[in-house]
């Protein structure tokens, strides 16, 4: 094998983990979403930019709230979800930046200072970070369902503070017997790479 990490990690990151559609009433603790986010915490960006912003959606009240802007075909997984997640980003995330880029402190206002390179930055930055919550959620034994079907305007008001975009709406749990849609295919590896 040409990887270092265990079989049974890869499995259980990648090759054996789906995306969920339905989930067990198993709850999800706050202590297994902290202990998520301080291991992804540490997966790059550029200028160690950290603009993901993550709300956590448990009461009844609030899940009702959201439903109604999520896309139709995803109100019944988002309403039976032991926990949701609206993944968002800072625009802001530069002022940030002094703090945990210290050796280049300049990068704020060099880069930063004009609001259409600090969206730009944000939502590839922040995808990146979602993408490793993803990853997170799966090494914490849970599975993930992300979504991307809902009312973006609707979410921010709803649910954020502040200059924030909702990214991705994201149920999590442990996947129900018929959680599982079946496995689509992947393009091989000759459809990807070129070497040049």
């Amino acid at each position: 094998m040409s990887l270092v990490l265990d079989p049974a990690a890869q499995d259980l990151l990648f090759r054996e983990a789906r995306t969920a559609n339905t989930f067990t009433d198993e709850p999800v603790t706050d202590e297994q979403i902290q202990a998520v986010y301080d291991l992804v915490k540490y997966g790059p960006t550029a200028f160690n930019q950290s603009p993901l912003r993550v709300t956590l959606v448990r009461s009844q009240e609030a899940r009702e709230r959201l439903v109604q802007h999520m896309a139709e075909g995803n109100r019944p997984k988002t309403l039976t979800a032991p926990l949701v997640a609206i993944l968002s980003v800072d625009n802001e995330f530069h002022e940030e930046l002094p703090e945990l880029f210290p050796h280049a402190p300049g990068v704020k206002d060099a880069f930063f200072s004009e609001r259409t390179v600090r969206e730009q930055a944000a939502g590839l930055n922040g995808a990146l970070q979602a993408a490793y919550f993803i990853v997170g959620i799966r090494a914490a034994g849970l599975a993930a369902g992300p979504m991307t079907g809902f009312d973006p305007a609707g979410v921010q008001k709803e649910f954020l503070d502040g200059d924030h975009t909702p990214l991705m709406v994201v149920n999590i749990g442990k996947p129900g017997p018929d959680a599982w849609f079946p496995r689509s295919p992947r393009l091989a590896y000759d459809d990807v790479v070129t070497t040049v």
